[in-house]
């Protein structure tokens, strides 16, 4: 099966191991910033919305709308347009690019939560909350499949996974956020919460502006015959990397030969997934859904829980969802180095079974009414503070174990199915099983959210790749490069992969 396309041919390069084998510097900051500060804004959003669900419902709002309707109808139209911008998004930034869809997808988000700030309707709302979610599946995509191509191998887990957890920076200026959004000696009752969404359109502005100055992705290039561009953007990188650093890059250590290919279609990335990786897939699906449904069991009812049962006031529940909020982004930042250290299969099964073990224990305790609002909050955070580092760790895996050119299809299926699985089922689910005001159903969500996720753990430590300090390239070799092989049987290295960096040390910049 040939993979000539007009206008493509075979080439063989040093450009993936040119770019491992870069030290951390400026430029990868800018990558940082540029790519994963949208999850902040994410954060942000829909911290908001779920703490400023009670003031939406009362007279005065501006929206004839319940609080059970948020947190329910519209928590799950966001979900539900999450998934399927996921999978629109994530067939085109395979076919046309990294950078195209990323300043998109970002495009679409910020004018989406723009409309929302003016909604005066239900249905309007509802809309806008469905093409906000569009918006920022496509970011899911596009950005994950982007930062793993830019970041060396030997940051690559530590960075995806403190990226992806930044998501939780955003939540604790969200929940904060709320709590100005509420107090109506302050602000209006139909004006606070509308700021607060303006508020992230102009961070979002910020954020595109960098953006702009974020190159597309080596690789994707390369791979779809334009090797030209592509030698320049390294090239690029390399002569301000060498400037910084004040001394010349070593020599890159391989090479590997690709065979050029415009597009490649469904059915092609459908049997390389489900053929070729069929355990990589069950190791997916299971991570996704798992984290999906620990976090529903949390945090789609934590402000019913508390005040229901600890009479905790409205207007005081933003307080304790940001210490939750803090404890969700130590955890990838605190163990994210170890994902590169100790290796992924440790660090994926241990932290899906540790945050499981631990939420099961936060059921019993809570069955038994040992516990107050601070301390059923301090359960929360030793639960978040393992989940949210496996949760991250969920994304970098299904970006990093399948071939190049269906990485951001990979993770938008996987994003898509998971999330809906739980993001969907999971909020209508876990809003009537917290909601009711009995102990026992908050303990069975508890319950349900614990299993999945230790199930999840335990495909882990069977399925989990060993991908830590691994090119790209040799975890999951290239489809065009499969095809040269087959057909013209090149030169390659012993290995049977392509050359790692496993054997380079080195230290978080941090």
């Amino acid at each position: 099966m040939s993979f000539t396309a007009p206008g493509t041919r075979t080439v063989t390069t040093a450009i993936p191991a040119r770019l491992d084998r870069l030290p951390w510097s400026r430029w990868h900051w800018t990558i940082v910033v540029g790519l994963g500060t949208v999850w902040i804004l994410d954060g942000l959003e829909v911290t908001v919305v779920g703490n400023i669900a009670g003031r939406l419902s009362e007279p005065g709002s501006g929206l004839a709308i319940t609080s059970g309707q948020v947190t329910g109808i519209a928590a799950a139209l966001y979900v539900a347009g999450a998934c399927s911008g996921a999978l629109f998004w994530g067939h085109l930034t395979d076919r046309f690019g990294r950078k195209k869809l990323f300043m998109i997808t970002l495009a679409v988000y910020l004018s989406a939560t723009a409309l929302t700030a003016v909604s005066f309707s239900t249905w309007w709302f509802f809309l806008f909350r469905f093409l906000t979610g569009f918006g920022i599946g496509g970011e899911y995509a596009a950005i994950n499949s982007a930062i793993d191509e830019l970041i060396p191998a030997h940051y690559r887990g530590r960075v995806d996974l403190i990226i992806n957890g930044s998501f939780w920076v955003g939540a604790v200026g969200g929940a904060l956020l709320s709590i100005v959004a509420l107090n109506t000696d302050l602000l209006p009752k139909d004006l606070g919460w509308r700021l607060t969404f303006a508020l992230g359109v102009v961070l979002g502005l910020v954020i595109l502006l960098v953006r702009r100055n974020v190159p597309e992705s080596p690789r994707w290039l390369l791979i779809h015959g334009r090797e030209q561009e592509a030698e320049r953007v390294v090239s690029a990188i390399e002569r301000q990397v060498e400037a910084e650093k004040g001394k010349p890059l070593p020599r890159p250590d391989a090479e590997i030969t690709i065979h050029q290919r415009k597009s490649i279609g469904f059915a092609t990335i459908a049997r390389t997934v489900f053929s070729h990786y069929r355990k990589r897939a069950v190791l997916g699906f299971s991570l996704f859904i798992g984290q999906a449904f620990l976090y529903n069991a949390i945090t789609f009812g934590f402000g019913a829980i508390l005040t229901t049962f600890f009479d905790v006031p409205t207007g005081a529940t933003g307080y304790y969802f940001a210490v939750i909020a803090i404890g969700n982004f130590l955890g990838p930042l605190l163990l994210g180095k170890l994902f590169d250290t100790v290796g992924r299969r440790v660090m994926i099964s241990s932290t899906y079974l540790l945050s499981g073990l631990l939420l099961f224990g936060t059921a019993w305790l809570f069955d038994r009414g040992s516990l107050s609002a601070g301390t059923l909050t301090a359960c929360w955070c030793a639960v978040l503070f393992f989940a949210s580092a496996g949760a991250s760790s969920a994304y970098l895996t299904v970006s990093e174990v399948f071939p190049m050119e269906t990485r951001a299809m990979s993770i938008a299926f996987f994003y898509a199915l998971g999330t809906a699985a739980g993001g969907i089922a999971g909020p209508l689910l876990f809003a009537d099983l917290t909601n009711t005001g009995h102990v026992g159903d908050t303990v069975l969500a508890f319950r349900i959210g614990a299993a999945l996720m230790c199930a999840a753990g335990l495909v882990a430590a069977l399925l989990a790749v060993r991908a830590e300090r691994r090119p790209l390239e040799d975890v999951a070799r290239p489809l065009t490069a499969a095809a040269v092989e087959a057909e013209a049987t090149p030169q390659r290295p012993t290995s049977g992969g392509f050359p790692g960096s496993a054997g380079r040390r080195g230290s978080w910049p941090i």
